[in-house]
């Protein structure tokens, strides 16, 4: 069941995904997907190692930067940064419902993009993500980005 939850005109977020999303997501003109769920996290989950295979097939880039729920590190989220940088074309990211994906999202963007804190609330707020109580990490990060 594909909910892709678009954020931008190059990035979708999701909960967790399956082949035929992968499918979806190559009619799309998805490049990149990034998996921010670590394996073994639910029974019957799909591993990295399967879907990445299956998208490689599709000709779409993978990347995984599993996230545990609560432990988000600033390593994951220039991780993430860094894959948005890098990707040549729409991307997926994805993780068990989608808030991981949104929130690593919404803290790369605050620590090295272009838009405005409360942008990037509103452009969480649109997919179903609320990111209100991030907002003075978000402004933090855009006002003195780590190193």
């Amino acid at each position: 069941m594909t909910d892709f939850r678009i954020l931008t005109d190059d990035i979708s977020v999701s909960p967790q995904i399956g082949k035929s999303d992968i499918d979806m997501a190559a009619t799309m003109g998805v490049t990149m997907i990034i998996n921010n769920r670590p394996d073994g996290e639910e029974a019957g989950q799909p591993t990295n190692d399967e879907l990445m295979a299956y998208a490689a097939e599709k000709g779409i880039k993978w990347a995984h930067i599993p996230i545990i729920g609560g432990s988000l590190s600033l390593d994951d989220v220039k991780a993430m940064g860094h894959c948005l940088a890098d990707a040549d074309g729409r991307v997926l990211a994805y993780c068990r419902s989608g808030t991981r994906s949104c929130t690593v999202w919404s803290l790369a963007e605050a620590m090295g993009g272009d838009m405005p804190v409360e942008e990037i609330i509103a452009t969480g707020a649109g997919a179903g993500y609320d990111l209100t109580h991030m907002a003075p990490t978000l402004a933090g990060l855009r006002a003195n980005p780590p190193q």
